[in-house]
């Protein structure tokens, strides 16, 4: 995943962290039409026929319980038309991107808001020719603006169900349509139901497309806490495809869970791959502290193969300059290997630190 994709999605988290009167409902709507309907149990079955059934656009959704923490604000947007989280958005969210061209107000209803812990979210569907084009979703807080479309609100969803309807999406539209199955993957992992845990382990093992389980994997680590790391060291120890592990690298790096520093740390010690040594030593880097400054230096002595050792030293650049500028020095100064030390030399000259300034001109002074 990129670090604008990872942007995006933490974004996603934050605006969910919202309750509110708007929650035991559906939400306030302007500039369209809302008609309601119960959804049934299961689900899939009644909204496969609202979907097939549509010819224009049209939006369906509902409320469920979202796992989520945090004070943030209403709302965010990643599924917007320019990709980013729309952060002064007048009180409300616009459903089509083009509503204020076509007429729509510019306030859509409802008010910022700013409130302590997770409540629900709206899962809203876009629909057209029947096929799903679009999963979005909102704080429950949020006022929406429908273009001027109609929504189906469905009433009395449970939530396991949703996260039935979901999982079925993400696995048909892993080739078809990749946004689509971003989207259904990133609406199951922010369902505060144990059934995202168990669909989301069921699509992070090998026999679903790896497109899913490297977007699986973010999640695991960001939204479904300890059972999520913990399920990412399965991964970790035994999948097969290396793209699937580097992506749990990053997904473990997401955790806010207390052992996921000592996992990434364990990983740069001793996992058999160098590529993923390499990948843990670099999101230790982000995390900063003494226990990742310890990690990273002890690779650099330690660790058999050049390349990792290396990236090692670029970890090290990575930390807080207090942090890794006397390490780079140390490492410039007494590393046995050569291409180590020009390594730390390469990155003590793009700080632009005084320290090594004056590291610099020690070393031309002895020369």
């Amino acid at each position: 995943m990129s670090n604008h994709g990872s942007m995006a999605a933490i974004a996603l988290v934050a605006a969910i962290a919202l309750g509110g009167a708007a929650a035991a409902g559906q939400p306030r709507v302007t500039n369209g039409r809302v008609t309601t309907q119960a959804a049934g149990s299961p689900l899939a079955p009644a909204f496969r026929a609202l979907v097939e059934g549509t010819t224009g656009a049209t939006w369906i959704g509902y409320a469920v319980p979202a796992a989520g923490a945090g004070r943030m604000t209403c709302c965010a947007d990643p599924g917007g038309s320019d990709g980013h989280w729309s952060q002064g958005c007048c009180g409300g969210c616009r459903l089509e991107p083009d509503s204020a061209k076509a007429g729509a107000p510019s306030a859509v209803a409802g008010r910022v808001a700013h409130i302590e812990a997770a409540d629900q979210m709206f899962v809203l569907f876009r629909v057209e020719q029947g096929k799903v084009q679009r999963i979005r979703l909102f704080a429950a807080e949020c006022g929406l603006d429908a273009g001027g479309r109609d929504l189906v609100w469905l009433d009395g969803v449970r939530p396991a169900d949703s996260v039935a309807l979901l999982e079925s999406l993400a696995m048909a539209e892993a080739g078809a349509a990749p946004r689509t199955m971003d989207d259904a993957v990133t609406a199951m992992a922010l369902h505060r139901d144990p059934a995202a845990d168990a669909a989301l382990e069921r699509l992070v093992a090998p026999s679903s497309p790896d497109a899913v389980r490297r977007k699986v994997t973010f999640w695991l680590g960001h939204a479904r806490g300890a059972r999520g790391l913990a399920v990412l060291g399965r991964v970790l120890r035994d999948d097969p495809s290396h793209e699937v592990r580097k992506s749990a690298v990053f997904g473990v790096s997401q955790s806010r869970e207390p052992g996921a520093v000592d996992l990434l740390s364990t990983l740069a010690r001793t996992d058999r791959d160098p590529r993923i040594r390499s990948e843990a030593l670099f999101w230790m880097a982000q995390q900063a502290g003494a226990k990742a400054a310890a990690a990273i230096t002890d690779r650099i002595d330690n660790d058999p193969d050049t390349g990792v050792k290396k990236r090692a030293v670029f970890a090290l650049s990575q930390l807080p300059k207090d942090e890794g500028v006397p390490l780079l020095v140390t490492v410039a100064r007494t590393n046995r290997n050569p291409d180590v030390r020009k390594q730390a030399i390469f990155w003590l000259g793009q700080s632009n630190d005084p320290r090594a300034l004056a590291f610099f001109e020690e070393l031309l002074a002895v020369r």
